[in-house]
């Protein structure tokens, strides 16, 4: 676990450990908050992910993101309670710790149009073209290790 001078720990884990917090973030945000089809928001590869889960002070689920075996970085999700605090930053610089530590030299992500410059801030830049996914207008973006 990793707290945070907020006061938010970030706890790190395998799905079968974190999957009911992480299940509940990201209902919020893309099924509730953005329209997204929740038969399109789980899949097979969150067995096979590292999952960061991020709990405020009273012990709840506030944000989450997962790393995939190949260096992708997805599923960030921070309840709107709980945005501009700094709680997604920490979690996608926690993955990527996580990744640079077990030898990746890049990682990859999908982000959401409107997240570009969040990620940018981070060090990730645009690689492609805009392209649609779930009806979001996404763009990929990378971060090479230094």
């Amino acid at each position: 676990m990793t707290t945070l001078n907020s006061g938010v720990n970030i706890v790190l884990g395998d799905w079968s450990t974190l999957q009911k917090d992480a299940q509940a973030v990201r209902y919020a945000v893309f099924v509730v908050e953005q329209k997204i089809p929740a038969e399109l928001e789980w899949d097979v590869m969150d067995a096979q992910c590292l999952h960061a889960v991020a709990y405020d002070a009273q012990q709840q689920a506030i944000g989450t993101g997962r790393l995939l075996p190949d260096g992708h970085i997805g599923r960030m999700a921070v309840l709107g309670s709980a945005r501009n605090l700094g709680v997604g930053a920490d979690i996608l610089r926690l993955l990527m710790r996580q990744a640079k530590l077990r030898g990746d030299t890049t990682v990859r992500l999908n982000a959401q149009q409107t997240a570009e410059k969040f990620y940018a801030r981070e060090g990730f830049v645009r690689d492609g073209e805009i392209f649609m996914e779930a009806g979001i207008a996404h763009i990929c973006m990378a971060h090479q290790f230094k």
